[in-house]
């Protein structure tokens, strides 16, 4: 089963946004504390609409924390950045992977980049734009994994 994580997420509907793709696909969704937001922030609740009732999820108090469980469930650290050296489209998805993306401010740590098995980019072909909204990159990132996996049709 494919899990997503965010890690330091800031903005409620990109989250919301995300509890739904999330509840849509029968996804795990993973926040890893501190949250920009309470996650009964009213917007964090409007993007989800009313399908938080069928989001799997889970909240960390921090990554330390998070960390451990992750590896008493065993799985590989799939991280998402716009420094990553291998594009998503390149990259072979197992069944366990967690999908890692970090806030929006600042993308994820360089601690937890280096302890990744890899960072993964999505290519864009304007230069000029820095990154994706985090909603998509996580949907971009979950549906390419499920395409693979064989997991939708």
């Amino acid at each position: 089963m494919l899990r997503v994580v965010l890690v330091y997420p800031e903005i409620p509907p990109n989250t919301g946004n995300i509890a739904r793709t999330c509840a849509a696909t029968q996804t795990e969704l993973h926040l890893v504390e501190p949250l920009g937001f309470e996650i009964s922030d009213r917007y964090l609740k409007r993007a989800g609409l009313d399908y938080w009732p069928y989001v799997k999820l889970h909240c960390h108090p921090s990554w330390p924390v998070f960390q451990a469980f992750q590896q008493s469930q065993g799985g590989r650290s799939i991280s998402f950045s716009t420094s990553g050296s291998l594009s998503y489209l390149q990259f072979q998805f197992q069944d366990q992977d967690w999908l890692i993306f970090g806030s929006e401010s600042s993308g994820l740590p360089t601690n937890i980049l280096e302890n990744s098995t890899a960072t993964l980019y999505i290519p864009m072909a304007q230069q000029g734009v820095r990154s994706l909204n985090l909603s998509v990159s996580a949907a971009v990132g979950l549906f390419e994994a499920q395409r693979q996996l064989a997991l939708i049709q």
